[in-house]
């Protein structure tokens, strides 16, 4: 199914069950719906479920210009209103459950679920080819060439990344919510792989720290993609942890 929203049309799937409790599944950079069908299907009997396609991901169009992940929680709460769903609960997988932490600073969440989520900047030491790509872009007379050089410079999604996308990455990763999801005050349930490269199990510790409110389940010698690697365990984890009250 489709919904416009401002000038742009996003994809979405829903199971409406009438259900006093309603799932959101959001996927992570550079992914779609198909990424979370699997744990999102095991409950589209029992509640509300709706899983969206970013817009820029998937078969939803691209913004004009670059969202903030804000704007994508704006349009998580657009859906919210328009479907009229109530104790909702979240499920984001990095990108995805960064814009969920978003959405639960600003609107009422009953729970949140963050999969390897990405909360804040990390210090990255910069390589030989940053170091030589800076020296470009700050010299007169080889400015030209930098545009050039930056697909030869950054990480993968950013190279893969329409222009416009490059412009929402950048604002993803400069996004620091270190502080802001001390706010967070529903229940949250972290699950993380201790082989993460992307986003270290140091970081889920810090969450379960300093979260009002928040346990962390790892799996031993997963990855960033923990919950389908472990997926019956991951199916397992929410039915419990969103069957309770």
């Amino acid at each position: 199914m489709q919904k416009k929203y401002k000038d742009i049309n996003v994809n979405y799937v829903f199971y409406d069950n009438n259900s006093n409790k309603s799932l959101i599944f959001l996927h992570g950079w550079g992914q779609n719906i198909e990424m979370m069908m699997p744990i999102a299907k095991p409950f589209a009997k029992d509640y509300n479920v709706l899983i969206i396609d970013l817009p820029g991901f998937g078969h939803s169009d691209e913004r004009k210009y670059h969202w903030s992940l804000y704007d994508y929680s704006d349009l998580v709460d657009r859906f919210v209103k328009e479907l009229k769903l109530k104790n909702i609960i979240l499920i984001g997988h990095s990108f995805g459950g960064k814009v969920s932490i978003c959405y639960a600073l600003k609107h009422k969440v009953s729970k949140l679920v963050l999969l390897a989520s990405p909360y804040t900047k990390r210090d990255v030491k910069p390589t030989l080819k940053m170091k030589f790509f800076k020296f470009i872009k700050n010299t007169p007379g080889l400015k030209v060439f930098a545009n050039i050089l930056r697909n030869h410079v950054g990480s993968t999604d950013y190279k893969n990344a329409s222009l416009t996308m490059k412009g929402v990455l950048v604002k993803h990763v400069n996004l620091d919510l270190k502080e802001e999801v001390k706010k967070i005050t529903c229940p949250v349930l972290l699950i993380w792989g201790d082989k993460d490269e992307a986003v270290p199990l140091e970081d889920a510790k810090y969450l379960e720290k300093n979260m009002k409110d928040c346990g962390l389940v790892v799996y031993p010698g997963c990855t960033h993609y923990a919950y389908l690697e472990r997926l019956n365990q991951t199916i397992s984890v929410l039915k419990s942890f969103i069957g309770s009250d």
